[in-house]
Order: C-alpha cells, then structure tokens, then sequence
C-alpha cells in the first residue's frame, strides 16, 4: 500500500499548511516533497493546493481530495484492523476525543480493562470540548468520541447516550458539605472556580442562572478539571462536575460532591459517538461495545 505514503504526506501538508513544517515533520526534504505532490496533481489533472507567500491552503478539488484521502485511509486501517482479527492477532489502534470529565478514572480503567484482554491494540487520547470533538471526528483524527452535552453536531452519530447531573464539588471541611442536597443561590454565596463556556457543565450552569436573578461570578476559570478540583482545596470554593467525573477515590483525596436540587439544574447527557456513516474498525467497535457496557451499568441511558 505504498500509494498511501502519497496521501498521508499530502494530508500532512493540509494539516501544517506548509510543505516546509510537513516535510520537517515527514524526514523528507522540501523539494521532494513538493516533486510527489507536483506528481499528484499530474496523475489527477488538477492542482489541489493555493501556492501563498506564506506557505500553502487547499483549493476546492483539494478539499474533495483530501476528504477522500482520510476516508480512504481510515477504510485502510479498519481492513487492516479485521484482517489481524481474522488471524487471530487481535491487533489495531483506537484513537478517542473525550471530555476531561473522563480522564481522571473512567476512560483509564476501560483502557487498562480492554487491553488486558488485547494487550496488542494501542490507544490514542484527545482531550477536547465537544466542538473539537466533533472536528476530529470529521478530519478522521479519532474514531470515537466521549462528550458531555452534545448540542446537535452534524457528523456527530449517537451511539449512546447516559443522565449525567451536574454536582458541586468542593472539600470536605466546606459548610456545605454537611448538606444531603443543595440549591444553587447555596453554591453562589462562596467563591465559584469554574470551567470556561467552551464545556457542556458551564453551558448548563449559564442556563440555569438565566433563568432566574442570579448571576455567576468566577474567582477562577479553567479549562483544566485537574486545576480546578485542586483549588477548591485551597479555598472555600465551590466547582462543578458530572457524576462520572467526580472525585471518589483517592486522586483528589479531601473532596466531597453533592447533588443540585433538580429545580434549579437540569441533567445533562454524556455521548458516545463516531463520525456519521463512518464503519468502525474491528478493534474500535469492540471498544465502543465495552464502553456501551460500562456506561448503562453505572447510569441511565436514554
């Protein structure tokens, strides 16, 4: 499948917008790689690239070329993926964006479970908001996706979707810790450590305080989970995080979370998805099958 090497170099000069940083990032000289796309866009009859001062961007045959290019690999990857299951290697690469929400316990443990029974599929991780989510699901850069409050993604295919609630967490010497349940006018009498609008969790928490006289006041705002939960020990702040990504273990030992009054937060959704009409690989649908598992044991799907 040498024919490849042709494509993925072209896909690489999309991605940088330069033949310069693709050729750096390839071992390849500038000049030769610009003669296999120069070769390229003989074999096809069409230039694909706007030459610019200051490096290169697709044309419009371009885009139709590269949209084929990463199906057409991915398609590569899945045939190869179901013949090494078909010999019985149980190999194959699974590349998932998720929200932050998942990687402190959830996605590592099915991981560490999945690969315990195929210890010869590797796995890439992309930590992003649900917009980039979905952007690497179109440019084929992950198979799957794990997002929270998905808002009507064009290529975003559901699979499956879980209640999640959003609870605020803070330490466990906090005044409000001693309560079972609490409002949010609770939650915004004490100093906020909040996530930025970019995540689902804050999106909910704007909602629900447009509904009322309220208003949210950050002390801090984030877009790391990790950084977030670690304040809150320092201060008497409070943060916000979904059932699936609250601190139960010793990861963020001091912490406690408490659910808000369904008055005055609605449930949020986590998804499980892939790239619309796209045929997963052998190893990525098992996956997901895993993930599906996991998920509607622990909560309720819709």
């Amino acid at each position: 499948m040498r024919h490849l090497t042709t494509l993925k170099l072209i896909d690489a000069v999309t991605r940088f917008g330069s033949i310069r940083r693709a050729a750096e990032e390839t071992a390849l000289t500038p000049s030769a790689l610009h003669r296999r796309i120069q070769t390229f866009e003989e074999e096809i009859g069409q230039e694909i690239f706007e030459r610019l001062p200051g490096g290169v961007r697709l044309n419009a045959a371009g885009e139709l070329v590269v949209d084929h290019i990463r199906r057409q690999v991915a398609e590569t990857e899945r045939l190869k993926s179901r013949l090494a299951d078909l010999a019985g290697m149980r190999r194959g690469h699974i590349s998932i964006a998720c929200s932050q929400a998942l990687t402190s316990q959830f996605l590592p443990n099915a991981i560490a479970q999945y690969r315990e029974v195929f210890p010869q599929v590797t796995f890439e991780v992309l930590v992003a908001d649900h917009a980039a989510a979905e952007k690497a699901l179109i440019e084929y850069e992950v198979d799957l996706a794990l997002v929270f409050d998905w808002n009507q993604m064009p290529e975003f295919e559901v699979m499956l979707a879980v209640h999640q609630d959003l609870r605020a967490v803070m330490a466990r010497t906090h005044p409000l810790a001693r309560e079972n349940e609490l409002r949010l006018r609770q939650c915004l009498d004490y100093p906020l450590a909040l996530p930025t609008k970019a995540f689902g969790g804050r999106l909910l928490l704007e909602e629900a305080v447009g509904r009322t006289s309220m208003q949210l006041n950050p002390a801090v705002e984030s877009t790391s989970f990790d950084f977030l939960k670690s304040y809150v020990l320092r201060e008497g702040a409070i943060t916000f995080q979904i059932p699936v990504g609250t601190p139960n273990d010793d990861l963020y030992e001091g912490l406690i979370s408490k659910p808000i009054d369904v008055r005055d937060l609605r449930d949020g959704f986590l998804y499980l998805g892939q790239k619309r009409g796209r045929t997963l690989s052998v190893a990525s649908a098992r996956f997901a099958d895993q993930l599906t598992q996991e998920l509607t044991r622990n909560f309720d799907a819709v």
